[in-house]
C-alpha cells in the first residue's frame, strides 16, 4: 500500500525542502561563524529528526547535538494544550548558545514550554529553527531566550500535515515531502 494514496495534496516537495534547508543552513553558519563557543543543536524528538539531520550537515561550524522529547500529541490531530517533557537532554548547556530544532511550529504551547525549560537549564540564548510554522494557529507568543533568533523554513497554512519527519499516530514520518493528510485517514 503506497502512502502517496493518503495523501491529498503535497505542500512542499522534497526538492524545495532541501532548497530552503539549504539557505537555512547557509544563513546559520554566517551569523554564528564568529562565536567562540560551538551552539548545541537540540532536535525536538521524534518530528523533527529529519530536519534537524539535513539541516546540521549545511552547518559549517563546530556543533553538539542533542534531543529532547515533548509529547503534546498523542496520537491526536489537536495539541493538548500541555505539553510535558518526557525525554529530556544529555548534554549541559549551562552559558551555551542552543539553537531548537523543531518541526513545526502551531500554537507555540510546546515551544513556549521548551524555551523555558532551556532557560532554568541557564542556556545563555536559544534560538529556533523551525521547518514550518503555522502563525495562524498561535495561541502563546513565546519570548526567546538572550540574543536569540527565529528561523522558520515556510510558513503553513491551517491544515493537517505529515510527511517528513510530521506524523499522524506515528505513521507518514518517512515521507520525503510534507503533504496534507486527507481527513478520511485520521477521522
Amino acid at each position: 500500500m503506497s502512502l502517496d494514496k493518503h495523501i491529498e495534496k503535497v505542500l512542499f516537495s522534497d526538492e524545495a525542502i532541501a532548497e530552503r534547508v539549504a539557505q537555512l543552513g547557509s544563513e546559520i553558519t554566517s551569523q554564528f561563524s564568529g562565536d567562540s563557543e560551538p551552539p548545541v543543536f537540540v532536535g525536538v524528538a521524534t518530528g523533527a529528526c529529519l530536519f534537524l539531520a539535513d539541516l546540521v550537515r549545511r552547518i559549517d561550524l563546530p556543533i553538539s547535538i542533542d534531543y529532547i522529547r515533548a509529547d503534546s500529541y498523542a496520537s491526536g490531530t489537536v495539541s493538548s494544550g500541555s505539553p510535558r517533557i518526557s525525554f529530556d537532554l544529555k548534554l549541559d548547556i549551562t552559558n551555551k548558545h542552543v539553537f531548537l530544532v523543531e518541526d513545526i511550529v502551531d500554537t507555540g504551547n510546546t515551544l513556549s514550554c521548551l524555551i523555558e525549560h532551556l532557560k532554568l537549564k541557564k542556556a545563555s540564548s536559544v534560538s529556533v529553527c523551525t521547518l514550518l510554522d503555522k502563525p495562524s494557529r498561535r495561541k502563546v507568543h513565546f519570548k526567546l531566550v538572550g540574543d536569540g533568533k527565529f528561523y522558520s523554513g515556510f510558513e503553513c497554512p491551517d491544515e493537517f500535515v505529515v510527511g517528513y519527519g510530521m506524523d499522524f499516530a506515528e505513521q507518514y514520518r518517512n515521507l520525503s515531502y510534507v503533504g496534507v493528510l486527507k481527513p478520511e485517514c485520521y477521522m
